[in-house]
C-alpha cells in the first residue's frame, strides 16, 4: 500500500522538536509529527496539590487542549461551554500518568510541574505527541532546575516517548498514523514506552474488528521502533543543547577561567601552566552566553558560572565571584559590589559608596574584600572544589591611587598603610582577597583535578 508522502509501514512523519520554542516556561517545545503541532510547556511550581502537603514527594501533573482551528473546521473552545470533553479529561489523565511513571517524585522535592499541551494543528496522534513533546519539555525544566542548582541531578528514571500504531482496512499494520489513516483503521493502538524498552500504557482497540495475538505482535514491534526513534531524536538534541560547543579536539588537560578579563587570567595561568595544563578563557568562546548570577552568595555566583560552564564546554572550569563587604552597611554591597549603582560602573560605584558613609568615623569604616572560588568538573556539580579568600581593611573618604580597578582606590590595608590602587601588581597579589584565594586553592586542587570521583 502506498502511503502519504510516500512513507513505508514503519516510517515515522516529519518529525521537527524546538526547544526553549517560549522564553517564559522552565521547559518548552514545539512538537511537530507531520501536520501535527503541539506547543507543550512545562512549568515550575513551588506547592503542591492538597493530598501531597507537609511531604517532600514532588509532582507532575498535565493539562492538554485542542484550539478552536486546530482540525478543519472551527470548534468552541471548552472554557465557553462551561466544561471539559471527556475526551480531553482523558488524555490529559493519560500524559500526567505517563510523565510521572519516569520521574522519582521524591527526588523532585516538595514542587509540582504542571506540563501544558495545546493542539495548535491536529493531524493525528496528539495525544501521543504530546506525551513525547511533553516529556522533552518537562526534561528541559528539570535540567534548569539542576543548572539553577536547586536538584543535584535530573531526577529521572528514563526517557519517554509515545507512538500510535494501527491496522488498515488492507490488513498492513503501521507506524504513525495520519487523520486519514486513523479515521479508516480498523485497529489502533496508542503506545507509550521507556528508554529502556518497558512499557507504561498500551491503548488498543478494534473498530469494528478484533485482532489476533500476531497481529498484537506485530504492532508493539512497529511501535517499539517508532519509540526508540523518537528517544533517540530527542536525547541527540538534549545532549547538543547540553554541550552545544565541540572541545574534543582540545587536550585532555585543559581547563577553562571563567573569564574574559587578561590580567585575572593571567594569575591563573602561572598557577596553572607550570604544572602541564592548557589554560583556556572565555575568549576562546566568544559565543558563550554570560551566565546570569543570581545567586544570593559568592559561591552560589561563582558555582552557578563553573557548573554551567563546565557542562556546556565539557571541560574542568574555575570561576570566581568577589566583592566588598562593609560593615557599617550591613555587609553590602557583597554579592552585588559590581553593580551597586549600575551595571559595572567603577566610578558610579565608588560615589554610591562615599556618599552612605558620609556620616560614619573612619573607625567604623572596617569593610573585608571576599573573593570565592570555585572549581567544577563536567557532570560532578556536587564535587565541586570550593575555597575562599578575604582580606580586611577599612573605606577611605576620598580615593588614592591610580591601580587596580573598582574599589581598589577607596580600601585602605592597615598593614600597609596604602589603598589597593597604591600597591604595584605584585604587592597586592601578596595581599589580595584573590591572592590568598589562589593560595589556598595551590594547597588543594592538583588532589581535587586527578581525584576519581
Amino acid at each position: 500500500m502506498q502511503r502519504r508522502n510516500d512513507r513505508g509501514y514503519n516510517e515515522l512523519r516529519t518529525l521537527k522538536m524546538t526547544p526553549h520554542y517560549l522564553k517564559n516556561p522552565e521547559g518548552s517545545v514545539l512538537m511537530a509529527l507531520g501536520d501535527t503541532k503541539v506547543i507543550c510547556n512545562a512549568s515550575v511550581e513551588e506547592n503542591l496539590p492538597p493530598f501531597l502537603r507537609g511531604g517532600d514527594k514532588g509532582w507532575i501533573n498535565a493539562e492538554y487542549s485542542m484550539l478552536p482551528r486546530a482540525t478543519s473546521e472551527r470548534t468552541r473552545r471548552e472554557a465557553t461551554k462551561g466544561r471539559q470533553t471527556g475526551r480531553t479529561v482523558e488524555i490529559q489523565r493519560l500524559i500526567g500518568r505517563a510523565l510521572r511513571a519516569v520521574v522519582d517524585l521524591e527526588k523532585l522535592g516538595p514542587r509540582s510541574i504542571v506540563v501544558d499541551c495545546d493542539v495548535i494543528q491536529a493531524d493525528g496522534g496528539t495525544r501521543t505527541a504530546s506525551i513525547t513533546g511533553g516529556f522533552f519539555a518537562l526534561k528541559l525544566a528539570l535540567q534548569k532546575l539542576v543548572d539553577d542548582q536547586q536538584l543535584p541531578a535530573l531526577p529521572l528514571k528514563a526517557d519517554l516517548a509515545a507512538i500510535s500504531v494501527g491496522i488498515l482496512p488492507s490488513g498492513e499494520a503501521v507506524l504513525d498514523l495520519d487523520y486519514q489513516e486513523d479515521a479508516a483503521a480498523a485497529v489502533d493502538m496508542n503506545i507509550v514506552m521507556t528508554s529502556q524498552g518497558e512499557f507504561v500504557e498500551l491503548q488498543g482497540t478494534g473498530e469494528e474488528a478484533t485482532f489476533s495475538g500476531s497481529d498484537l505482535n506485530d504492532l508493539l514491534a512497529l511501535g517499539t521502533q517508532g519509540v526508540e526513534k523518537l528517544i533517540q531524536a530527542q536525547q541527540y538534541q538534549f545532549q547538543q543543547l547540553l554541550h552545544p560547543y565541540d572541545t574534543s579536539q582540545l587536550s585532555a588537560k585543559t581547563i577553562v577561567i571563567a573569564t574574559r578579563n587578561a590580567g585575572k587570567a593571567s594569575e591563573f595561568k602561572a598557577l596553572f601552566e607550570p604544572a602541564g595544563l592548557t589554560v583556556k578563557t572565555l575568549k576562546d568562546f566568544p559565543d558563550l552566553p554570560d551566565v546570569e548570577e543570581t545567586g544570593k552568595t559568592f559561591e552560589e555566583n561563582a558555582r552557578l558560572k563553573a557548573d554551567t560552564i563546565a557542562r556546556k564546554l565539557d571541560l574542568p572550569v574555575l570561576a570566581d565571584d568577589s566583592g566588598l563587604m562593609v560593615d557599617a552597611l550591613h555587609g553590602r554591597p557583597g554579592v552585588y559590589s559590581a553593580r551597586f549603582a549600575g551595571d559595572h560602573n567603577d566610578a558610579a560605584n565608588n560615589a554610591k559608596l562615599m556618599f552612605e558613609l558620609t556620616d560614619v568615623p573612619p573607625e567604623k569604616r572596617t569593610a573585608t574584600f571576599h573573593t570565592t572560588l570555585v572549581f567544577a568538573k563536567p557532570g560532578q556539580p556536587d564535587k565541586d572544589l570550593v575555597v575562599d579568600g578575604e582580606v580586611a581593611g577599612q573605606i577611605l573618604a576620598i580615593p588614592r591611587g591610580d591601580n587596580g580597578f573598582g574599589y581598589d582606590p577607596l580600601f585602605y590595608v592597615p598593614a600597609l598603610k596604602k589603598s589597593m590602587a597604591q600597591l604595584t601588581q605584585a604587592e597586592k597579589n601578596q595581599v589580595s582577597h584573590r591572592g590568598n584565594a589562589i593560595r589556598n586553592l595551590e594547597k588543594v586542587w592538583q588532589d581535587w583535578l586527578h581525584a576519581e570521583h
